[in-house]
């Protein structure tokens, strides 16, 4: 009586069998990283909310315990000065977010872990960048919600105030690189301080708590030239809050400079940001 042999088991498929393939695992990859990065906003439910409430206070601080005794050089109400540019802020400040996660995950030895499975190895990256994304939308619209409820509206149409809020992502992008990077180079939780400490000065030194009309000659030029003052000036303009007009170069192209700031920051933090984490463990 024969018996008929067992067939082989088919072979495993291959992770990159093509270039259409690969993309879609690299889409797979990515996706599961970004769903990662979301279930921990349902496990910190605290760390969220406290996160989307500092911007909000500090802008009711600034605009209602402040606001009557700071005026906005060539007149308009200050509160719709302000704004935006806590606005500005806000997507600044999601550096620091990035960083602090990025070295949690350096530290725990997470990054080490995905980087021995088989995934893409962009996969980490892309997927920490799009939760950060998610993440700043939904803290952009809260502080869109806060402003209007203290009475800032925009006075363009509705075309350049969706310009000016794309705007604002482009920056936060920018910035969400820049802090990938930043976070592979200092490693630990502990430094992060160190680079918050260089951050506030930076957004101090802009236009989005006071007109460069209104600094010290040689503090107002600095701060027309800070990437911030350029998105703050360009989304004050594309909003039709006060604070766009201006004689210099800088306050004329505001629009022109604050893409080509959130650009260039790009270009010189994502290479970076790629090469150090290939060279993570090596």
């Amino acid at each position: 009586m024969s018996s008929a042999t067992p067939s082989a088991a088919p072979p495993a498929p291959s992770r990159a069998p093509g270039p259409a393939p690969a993309f879609g695992w690299w889409l797979a990859d990515s996706w599961t990283m970004t769903r990662r990065e979301l279930a921990r906003w349902a496990r910190r439910p605290v760390g969220v909310v406290i996160g989307l409430a500092f911007p909000v206070m500090m802008l009711v601080m600034f605009a209602l315990f402040l606001g009557g005794s700071m005026t906005v050089a060539g007149g308009g109400d200050y509160g719709e000065f302000l704004v935006p540019g806590m606005f500005v802020l806000t997507m600044a400040f999601g550096l620091e977010g990035t960083m602090t996660a990025i070295t949690q995950d350096l530290q725990k030895g997470v990054v080490d872990r995905f980087r021995s499975m088989p995934m893409a190895p962009t996969a980490f990256l892309v997927g920490r960048s799009v939760a950060d994304m998610l993440e700043s939308v939904v803290g952009l619209a809260v502080m869109v919600g806060a402003g209007l409820l203290i009475g800032w509206r925009w006075h363009g149409s509705l075309a350049a105030a969706l310009g000016g809020v794309g705007l604002l992502l482009l920056l936060r992008f920018a910035m969400l690189w820049c802090g990938i990077w930043l976070g592979m180079i200092v490693g630990r939780p502990g430094l992060v301080m160190a680079v918050q400490i260089l951050v506030w000065p930076v957004a101090f030194t802009s236009s989005a708590f006071a007109s460069p009309e209104s600094m010290p000659g040689w503090l107002g030029a600095l701060a027309e030239w800070n990437p911030m003052s350029a998105t703050a000036t360009a989304v004050r303009e594309l909003f039709g809050n006060p604070g766009a007009a201006g004689t210099s170069w800088p306050a004329e192209n505001a629009l022109l400079l604050a893409v080509l700031w959130p650009a260039a920051l790009l270009a010189v933090a994502f290479p970076l940001a790629a090469a150090r984490f290939r060279g993570l463990g090596g």
